[in-house]
Parts: C-alpha cells; sequence; structure tokens
C-alpha cells in the first residue's frame, strides 16, 4: 500500500474514531504483526504443509467453505 493511501486512512481513523478505539486498534494491529512476524520466521516442514492441506480438503469435503463471492462482499463491508 502507498504512503499516500497509508496517510489518507491515518486521517480517516484520526477523525472518526475515539482515543480509546484508537488505542484498540493499535493494540489488536500490533499483535497480528507480532503474529505475522513469527509465522514468516519459521518455515513449515512437508509434514506441517500435507496437514493443512488434508484439513483444508476435508473442510470442502464437508461443505465447510465460504463463496468467495460472500468473502469479497463482506470485505468491503456489503451484504451477502
Amino acid at each position: 500500500m502507498s504512503t499516500a493511501t497509508l496517510t489518507s486512512l491515518l486521517d480517516y481513523l484520526y477523525g472518526t474514531l475515539s482515543a480509546d478505539n484508537m488505542r484498540w486498534v493499535a493494540e489488536h494491529l500490533m499483535e497480528h504483526a507480532r503474529q505475522k512476524d513469527e509465522l514468516s520466521k519459521k518455515p513449515y516442514t512437508m509434514e506441517e504443509i500435507n496437514a493443512i492441506l488434508d484439513e483444508a480438503e476435508k473442510n470442502i469435503a464437508a461443505g465447510n467453505t465460504i463463496p468467495s463471492e460472500q468473502v469479497w462482499l463482506e470485505q468491503n463491508g456489503l451484504s451477502y
């Protein structure tokens, strides 16, 4: 994301969030960044990759999926 886009997002948040909301967002962003950093440091083994794929295949077979259209709409604040 470009610096200009990030700056616009910050300006929007500054204008709409209370101080408590800003702290809440900041804490959650920091925690998510820490988790993302940790995941990027540890490569998966083939056994872990296969286990992840096996779990995904079970979920697909069981119908525990969300259509991509629904994901897109929800990410954009719309109803499915």
